[in-house]
């Protein structure tokens, strides 16, 4: 599998192979995120594309690369497509796929999708691990310590 990076190392096209993501050390792939997310933050999505493309071709299913493109999109006006393709993303474990999903949600939102956004929100706040169930906690308004509601409870909500 071969991935064109284009001003990758000074060159433009630079092949980057399986074997870089051995080469691509963890402050490497962290400075290539930071810089895709600039693109992103600023509805960049070719850009972000090209650089997130990559990073989920020498990590792939890491969150950060699904998450980045549809920051862009977001970012860009276009967040029915990023819902879409957060939909079409999927991480290797429970904490990488709840951060997609948290993602999705927001995306929904913006979309205009206020009942299918708050149900995979929902489902994220109440079965998802790790920093994707606190963002749709989050996004939920749900106070994530449980206080002082249940906590599968939005807070406001009486008990019953």
């Amino acid at each position: 599998m071969t991935i064109r990076v284009p001003g990758c190392n000074g060159s433009a096209g630079q092949a980057v192979s399986e074997e870089t993501a051995f080469v691509l050390d963890s402050r490497e792939a962290r400075l290539l995120v930071e810089v895709g997310f600039l693109a992103a933050a600023g509805g960049d999505v070719e850009r972000a594309d090209t650089i997130f493309g990559a990073l989920q071709g020498v990590r792939p299913g890491r969150a950060y690369p699904a998450i980045g493109q549809a920051v862009a999109l977001m970012n860009a006006g276009r967040a029915a497509v990023a819902a879409v393709r957060l939909e079409q993303a999927h991480g290797a474990d429970a904490i990488e796929q709840a951060q997609i999903d948290a993602w999705r949600g927001l995306a929904l939102q913006l979309s205009g999708r206020q009942a299918h956004s708050r149900k995979v929100l929902e489902q994220v706040a109440t079965q998802g691990e790790g920093e994707g169930r606190s963002l749709a906690r989050i996004l939920l308004g749900w106070d994530d310590d449980g206080a002082p509601g249940a906590p599968d409870q939005p807070v406001g909500r009486e008990q019953e």
